[in-house]
């Protein structure tokens, strides 16, 4: 049971990715180009994404068990750190620089070309590496 909504869920992300614009590079760097040529759409998608987040969290504080019976994980430490301040502005970086960020990139491997599969590669790429570079001053101390 869980395989089968892992599967509707991944469909339906999928292709909500596909009709709202996030897997064309151009539609997104627009929404990233506020000083420019800004194009606000995908700020609905935005809400669209958040409301039903909130909605999630809401019914986490009330059950510790999910609909389908597995527990909900409780809610890491939000404590801004180094690690996280780095991270996000690489991630916010790449996504700028590429148009594309994991979700997307993945569902646009089947037509993204030779830039999708570079994008790809490139963040495996990232993933692998990352735990070996964490000793470069990037360590879970507080910014403060």
């Amino acid at each position: 049971m869980r395989l089968l909504f892992s599967l509707l869920s991944g469909g339906l992300f999928g292709v909500g990715l596909m009709v709202s614009g996030m897997t064309d590079t151009v539609k997104v760097q627009g929404w990233l180009d506020v000083f420019g040529a800004w194009d606000p759409t995908l700020a609905f998608v935005m809400g669209g994404a958040i409301l039903p987040m909130f909605l999630a969290w809401q019914f986490s504080k009330v059950t510790t068990t999910s609909v389908l019976g597995t527990s909900i994980p409780t809610p890491s430490d939000p404590a801004l750190d180094r690690r996280l301040i780095v991270g996000s502005s690489i991630f916010g970086f790449g996504w700028a620089l590429a148009g594309l960020c994991p979700g997307p990139a993945i569902a646009s491997l089947s037509f993204g070309g030779l830039g999708g599969l570079s994008f790809m590669i490139a963040m495996l790429v990232g993933m692998y590496v990352q735990p070996s570079i964490r000793h470069f001053g990037l360590g879970a101390r507080g910014i403060a």
